[in-house]
């Protein structure tokens, strides 16, 4: 996936006017409470540029972040940094997921998940995660909806404009896949740099996702509209699921 490049060093000012990371990561960190969770070590999975990483942080002593886009860990790194929190960083692909830790915390959001579009590697994921989960260990994560990728995201084109970035959104729907092309317009000095990212998400349908995630072992324990205490819906957006391992699971 050669995405996540340039777009790197602007994703903040995109992403940060939608998302609430300082509430998500609140929302979490209260699930944890709730469960009785230890707050030894988190490992945050896709981080991306470390918005959510840093936010969930400071509640543990040891904290992982790992993706795919070196270029997108840079800036991770340098966030966390300057917040005076010590973690380490690990450029890897989730779907091949490889630590030397276990974890009584992973996450995985903002939609990831849906950027694995094959459905092994989709199970590949789960077991991966499986693996380096502590035994009374939580798992959240979030998808991008059937319906959002289906009915709202689609065949449709969006833009958006700044002082500094100009950028158009074109999706092209096939198959569950929707592909992604973005054209963005930086301002660099009187100028614009032109630079194209391509991404591609699959729509997976919860029939699905909660019958892989039953075959690896783990048991749903939440699910909640966008990471809020209400009941999904036919309209939702974005599910979150929260995921403990089944007791006494025999299958691994």
């Amino acid at each position: 996936m050669d995405c996540y490049k340039e777009f790197a060093h602007i994703y903040d000012e995109l992403i940060n006017s939608d998302i609430d990371y300082k509430t998500w990561a609140t929302n979490i960190l209260c699930i944890c409470s709730e469960y009785g969770i230890d707050r030894s070590s988190y490992l945050d999975l896709a981080c991306g540029t470390g918005n959510l990483t840093v936010e969930i942080a400071s509640g543990f002593k040891q904290i992982w972040a790992v993706d795919l886009s070196c270029d997108m860990l840079s800036e991770a790194e340098k966030k966390i940094r300057d917040a005076g929190i010590k973690a380490k960083f690990v450029c890897q692909d989730i779907c091949e997921l490889n630590l030397n830790n276990n974890f009584d915390l992973i996450t995985c959001c903002l939609d990831s998940t849906n950027y694995i579009l094959e459905e092994e590697n989709f199970k590949k994921y789960l077991s991966r995660v499986y693996n380096v989960l502590k035994e009374d260990g939580l798992f959240i994560f979030d998808i991008n909806s059937y319906y959002k990728l289906t009915n709202v995201l689609g065949n449709n084109t969006y833009n958006y404009e700044s002082e500094d970035v100009v950028y158009i959104w074109e999706n092209y729907l096939e198959n569950d896949i929707v592909e992604m092309n973005l054209i963005f317009f930086v301002k660099e000095g009187q100028v614009y740099r032109r630079f194209d990212e391509e991404h591609s998400e699959r729509a997976y349908k919860e029939e699905y996702i909660e019958s892989v995630i039953k075959e690896i072992g783990f048991e749903i324990i939440k699910k909640m509209d966008n990471y809020e205490d209400k009941a999904v819906s036919e309209n939702t957006e974005r599910i979150c699921y929260v995921l403990g391992k089944l007791k006494n699971n025999k299958k691994l």
